[in-house]
């Protein structure tokens, strides 16, 4: 794909997703003129490239849209449901075409614009059209498609050909405002409606043939942003996260060569260097800093592509559902991102399917008609947490249990209390459906999304109450290369947790309470549970007197041997070898390799690997 072409895909892909949301906007508000105008322009904006790009089948597809959206804001056709579904199908059409020429594919092997879609969009347009078609005026495209074409006659009337191309439409495209002769009023369902002065205004720098008074726009438009590929930004934050690591350690250096006596010239070079280094760190800390801002992407992102596949499969399966976005300007990592996709689709659909009751259950409540699934985002220190709840039956935990049981997948004596039912449905294999249909039931959905999640370092939650509803809950960090973290030894072995769940340090006394047989600390007049570090990661018993209060849904103490302090470290992950327990590596500011505990391991209680007792 040549770069002008790439360009292209990109920004119309942009337009294409944002279409959808303005669209299913639209359905709830049908007097907002502002969504309708941002629909004609986005449809107008896309056809105009795609005529350039010589993309006939986007370039049909966009001519009749433009004439049904011209069409609903001059009021001529209502907002119907017929029309928000031929937006829909339009927009998912040229967002199918843009993939299959960002995936690789040539553009004269893209299909032609399926006759399905021409009709649905010819009956929406002819749904409130009594009878008079409006002038073909098309407004002008970028300056850079209008510098690129030349003037030439054209047909009065556009129709598709017998090759299926409308080539008065894609002539049209990329022809100046102001250059082609008006064609007079046809009733064909292919006419162009006719733009609004202002739009014709805006999209026309040049002078028109029509109005001597305008005079041409020479000065170049001044860009604000460009396009970088992410492979590039991910080298530039490696350097510069290694820069950081270089300059910490070269610090830690010159502080023990300060304890050295030094004289004379040796004494002022010791001064000097420790004040360029200072500089040197400072300014390797703040490129590291913005290297990392050009990678956090707001989750709106994300969130936007959402709306449109609940209300169809909520239409598939008889129920009416809302799905209400909270907090969709949380910034995260560009990685996280792109990675959340197929998780927050999992969990959508869990939702509709399991969660909201059929509209007959829910008439036996006292809850509204229509459900409500909230997707949210929001930060908590440095950490990004996105919910999806519903407001449906919940999640029965002994049927959870029973369910397991009975396809072999947990033990008699696993599973006891509430939560741990609940995570029973990140099992692989696991599913309380009977009989597996298109959405679900083969059990192989919810564990992809505890997978994923725990990928980033991050963890997932559920909370539910029969008759309320369910709430899922998603901790990743924002940035996935540099974590804050505790760093701590244990049986010698220098080892890091994330700060997210560190809650404070307490001494640990030479004897235990028990619980079961279990070691158990009074901290701020709660019993909690006393873990071994060293004993569940495997290590040599040692004498471990600090404790590390972990804020987990359920708290308990890490017991380690000594709290060397905090850093934020640049984290490896594994990938040549797998350790329960822990998920990457990192160095310390004097050079020592550091194993990263976990985030969902330490949220877990650390029970992956069955916990000693802590050791004597």
């Amino acid at each position: 794909m040549d770069d002008m072409l790439k360009e292209f895909v990109v920004e119309a892909l942009d337009l294409a997703t944002n279409v959808e949301e303005h669209l299913l906007s639209l359905e709830r508000r049908p007097d907002d003129s502002d969504t309708l105008n941002a629909l004609f322009r986005s449809f107008h904006t896309i056809k105009g490239g795609a005529g350039f790009m010589n993309l006939p089948a986007i370039v049909s597809a966009c001519h009749l849209t433009e004439n049904l959206f011209d069409a609903l804001r001059t009021g001529k056709v209502p907002v119907t449901p017929t029309a928000i579904e031929a937006g829909l199908q339009a927009s998912g059409f040229v967002a199918d075409q843009l993939s299959q020429l960002a995936n690789g594919a040539a553009p004269d092997a893209l299909p032609a614009m399926p006759a399905s879609l021409e009709a649905i969009l010819t009956q929406a347009i002819e749904g409130g059209a009594a009878a008079a078609a409006a002038a073909a005026v098309i407004a002008a495209p970028a300056p850079a498609v209008a510098e690129a074409a030349t003037s030439a006659p054209v047909a009065a009337t556009s129709a598709v050909s017998a090759d299926g191309v409308d080539w008065d439409a894609l002539y049209r495209a990329v022809i100046p405002a102001g250059t082609v002769p008006a064609a007079p009023p046809v009733a064909a369902p292919h006419a162009v409606s006719a733009a609004p002065a202002a739009l014709v205004k805006a999209a026309v720098p040049a002078k028109s043939a029509t109005d001597e008074a305008v005079r041409p726009i020479t000065a170049q438009v001044k860009e604000d942003s460009i396009r970088i590929d992410a492979i590039k930004l991910d080298a530039l934050l490696e350097v510069a996260g290694e820069s950081v690591q270089a300059a910490n350690q070269a610090s830690v250096l010159l502080e023990k060569l300060t304890q050295f006596k030094f004289e004379g010239q040796a004494a002022a070079l010791m001064a000097t260097l420790q004040e360029t280094l200072s500089r040197a760190s400072r300014y390797s800390t703040e490129l590291q800093r913005a290297t990392l801002s050009t990678r956090m992407q707001p989750v709106g992102r994300l969130f936007q592509k959402f709306p449109r596949l609940v209300r169809e499969l909520a239409r598939d399966l008889g129920k009416d559902v809302d799905l209400v976005i909270e907090g969709a300007e949380t910034e995260v990592d560009r990685v996280v991102v792109d990675s959340l996709y197929d998780p927050l689709v999992h969990m959508l659909r869990n939702s509709l399917d399991h969660g909201i009751e059929t509209a007959d259950e829910r008439a036996g409540t006292d809850k509204p008609a229509k459900a409500v699934i909230l997707l949210k985002a929001w930060q908590e220190g440095s950490s990004v947490m996105i919910e999806v709840s519903d407001d449906g039956k919940g999640m029965d935990p002994d049927r959870l249990r029973a369910k397991a049981l009975s396809k072999g997948l947990i033990g008699e004596n696993a599973a006891q209390s509430v939560e741990e039912a609940l995570q029973l449905v990140f099992l692989p294999g696991f599913s309380t459906k009977e009989v597996a249909s298109s959405v679900s039931g083969r059990g192989v959905g919810m564990d992809v999304v505890k997978t994923a999640v725990e990928k980033h370092r991050g963890a997932i939650r559920i909370e539910s109450t029969m008759g309320k509803g369910t709430t899922f809950t998603i901790r990743l960090p924002i940035e996935l290369s540099i974590v804050p973290t505790m760093l701590v030894r244990t049986a010698s072995a220098a080892l890091a947790m994330p700060m997210a769940v560190v809650q404070r340090v307490v001494e640990l006394p030479d004897s235990f309470s028990e619980v079961g047989g279990a070691p158990v600390l009074r901290d701020q007049g709660r019993p909690l549970a006393v873990r071994s570090l060293a004993g569940i990661l495997g290590y040599e018993p040692c004498r471990e007197k600090v404790g590390i209060v972990i804020a987990a849904p359920q708290p308990y103490i890490l017991a380690v041997e000594a709290v060397d302090g905090t850093a934020d470290l640049v984290i490896k992950p594994l990938t040549a070898l797998s350790v329960p327990g822990v998920n990457g590596t990192a160095r310390s500011a004097e050079g020592e390799l550091v194993l990263v505990i976990s985030l969902a391991f330490l949220l877990d209680g650390c029970k992956t690997i069955a916990s000693p007792l802590l050791a004597a």
